[in-house]
């Protein structure tokens, strides 16, 4: 999705400077469509990638890029073969655009919330594989059901910084650690231990989290946890809980990307520490069993969070509210 702004004259007075001479040179202007286009473009990381979001051709592109720098008189990226980066002056006009287009977006979002309408921009990040399987289905219903709404859903590997003014609603694991953003916990979400039948045929069943350290286990690089420590707590009883017991894990399969490392569970390479929404379907077929089920891994429960700029926004808490009753419908059941 793009900014739709296509009339009017915005200038950026920050780069500008004036004289008191009776001769001046009259300062370049940005037009409000050229704030989307670029925002659009630098997001992208690619002139074919922008084309591709802004439905039009790379050349059209190149040109409408070549137009706003003549223009401007400056250069506002650097272009090479494989990349695209911005210049000093491109990431000035992006911080800029940002800003202004979020203003015109709040400016939407107030004039919408008389009518009680949710409408605008809403630009949604979530994790590759969680992102792909869970939130990019509702994604489409609520447009389906909100059409005023333009959803933009940008899968990543990590969740972006919280300062990070490129997202209105993030859906992550773990509570926030911030207090400069609003959070709400969408659903419970335990890490569980898995593996193929076939694999714990070859290699034996773990008794205890020490067996562990004799099996192979699928590794996966993501945030900022500790790679390849599993944290294990006896399931709690009557008595006082016990202490966690902290595993150096080891294997030869590896991968920030947590469907990966789950596909290599199902072909019987290894042990996987693995998100329940995420092998829920594995363990109900058999493909996946519990691995140490008496024992806990720390808890990955589901938030959306968003910026406190946004917290009376119409679109997000719509949206928010929307995910939220989804997941309660589809949560797994406990054991």
């Amino acid at each position: 999705m793009v900014h739709r702004y296509s009339e009017g004259v915005v200038n950026l007075k920050a780069t500008m400077t004036t004289t008191t001479t009776t001769t001046t040179t009259a300062p370049a202007a940005i037009q409000p469509a050229e704030l989307g286009f670029f925002a659009t473009l630098a997001t992208s990381g690619s002139l074919s990638a922008a084309a591709r979001e802004l439905g039009i051709s790379t050349p059209a592109v190149s040109k409408r890029l070549a137009g706003m720098e003549a223009r401007l008189g400056l250069a506002l990226v650097n272009r090479t073969t494989r990349r695209m980066s911005l210049t000093p002056e491109g990431d000035l006009v992006l911080d800029h655009a940002r800003r202004i287009l979020a203003d015109l977006d709040d400016l939407t979002r107030l004039l919408g919330a008389s009518k009680g309408k949710p409408q605008g921009l809403l630009r949604v990040n979530a994790t590759l594989g969680f992102g792909r399987m869970h939130v990019a289905p509702l994604v489409s219903r609520f447009v389906r059901q909100h059409p005023q709404v333009d959803v933009q859903l940008q899968l990543s590997v990590n969740p972006p910084p919280l300062t990070d003014d490129s997202f209105d609603v993030c859906v992550r694991f773990g509570a926030p650690p911030d207090a400069r953003v609003v959070s709400r916990l969408i659903a419970r979400n335990r890490r569980l231990l898995c593996a193929a039948p076939a694999y714990l045929a070859r290699h034996g069943t773990p008794r205890s989290p020490a067996d562990l350290v004799r099996h192979h286990c699928i590794g996966i690089r993501q945030g900022d946890e500790a790679y390849g420590l599993w944290r294990l707590t006896p399931r709690r009883g009557r008595g006082p809980a016990a202490p966690a017991e902290a595993v150096k894990t080891r294997g030869n399969l590896s991968s920030n990307d947590g469907e990966v490392a789950v596909h290599w569970a199902l072909e019987g390479l290894g042990i996987v520490m693995r998100a329940e929404w995420d092998v829920e379907r594995h363990l109900k077929s058999g493909r996946l069993v519990r691995v140490l089920p008496q024992y806990d891994t720390p808890d990955a429960d589901i938030h959306a969070v968003w910026p406190q700029r946004l917290q009376s926004s119409t679109r997000v808490r719509s949206f928010v509210d929307f995910v939220a009753e989804a997941f309660a419908r589809r949560a797994p059941a406990a054991g």
